[in-house]
């Protein structure tokens, strides 16, 4: 797996729609894990309610990266963290700051501190960094958020963005232009920044069943390939408005040896899906398991 597509992909499965049953989810994130693009996925993503059910079905000595969605009280996720089986790798911890029109700041005050707990505890000799993420809405109070966000990592705290690219609703899907000023505002603050929803498939299409037009993960990634080097808005927009996957593929194969920018990934109900277009647009070489 090239270093510039390592770890796009998070374990969304149990998630809608793909919405598949925490015994199946785990089982396929082990086949992925045992996988020739193991690489490229990264960890299981879990509803923070249901993490003492995946400790559950863990095989004995069996230890697994997890990603913790925060379905519960702002508030109460530290305790969650805390109680949490000590086979579940927490990585990230991700949670919705606020909804459209209202105040994010007094959401991602309790994240930060969240971060700040985490920085400042104790790790065993397998824990990881634990990053957390606050989802951000694109309305009300965004650049306020992001600064607040970059003050804290500048802080040295564990803390960065996260957006919504998609849903069951239309004003769930930004615009083109939307996206590409949330990315180069990142930019601007050195924000890594994650994103979440609707980037099924590679380049941006219309969905048939829903009338949606969904954000395709490689004009995000050429997109932010191009705003990292100093683009300005409109053309980071113009990537990620193009249905023509030539010159998107040109862009992402002169940095697949990089690390990649500013990105850090996005879930995905289906590894499957992001994986065969990578590999029909020639970006990954596909393989077989023994």
């Amino acid at each position: 797996m090239p270093p510039l597509l390592a770890g796009l992909v998070d374990d969304a499965a149990v998630f809608p729609p793909g919405s598949a049953t925490l015994p199946d989810a785990v089982a396929a994130h082990r086949r992925h894990r045992g996988s020739w693009h193991a690489d490229l996925v990264g960890p299981l993503l879990v509803p923070a309610s249901k993490l003492a059910e995946l400790a559950g079905l863990l095989d004995a000595g069996e230890r697994i990266a997890v990603g913790v969605i925060g379905d519960v009280p702002l508030a109460r996720l530290a305790e969650v963290r805390a109680q949490a089986d000590p086979r579940l790798l927490l990585r990230q911890v991700e949670a919705a700051v606020a909804k459209r029109g209202e105040d994010p700041l007094p959401g991602l005050t309790t994240l930060v501190a969240l971060a700040r707990h985490a920085a400042g505890a104790p790790a065993g000799p397998d824990d990881g960094p634990l990053d957390v993420y606050a989802e951000v809405p694109l309305t009300f109070g965004l650049t306020g958020a992001l600064d607040a966000i970059a003050a804290a990592r500048a802080d040295g705290l564990p803390v960065a963005a996260k957006f919504r690219t998609g849903g069951l609703a239309a004003e769930l899907f930004p615009t083109p232009a939307e996206l590409a000023a949330v990315i180069c505002a990142c930019r601007d603050r050195d924000l890594p920044f994650k994103l979440t929803a609707g980037l099924h498939h590679a380049v941006r299409h219309l969905d048939p069943e829903t009338g949606f037009t969904h954000h395709g993960f490689a004009n995000v990634l050429a997109a932010t390939l191009a705003a990292a080097e100093g683009a300005r808005v409109g053309r980071v927009a113009e990537l990620l408005t193009a249905a023509d996957p030539r010159p998107l593929v040109q862009r992402i194969e002169e940095r697949l040896d990089a690390p990649r920018p500013l990105w850090v990934g996005f879930g995905s109900c289906s590894i499957l899906e992001p994986l065969t277009d990578l590999i029909r647009l020639g970006l990954v070489n596909g393989g077989f398991d023994a």
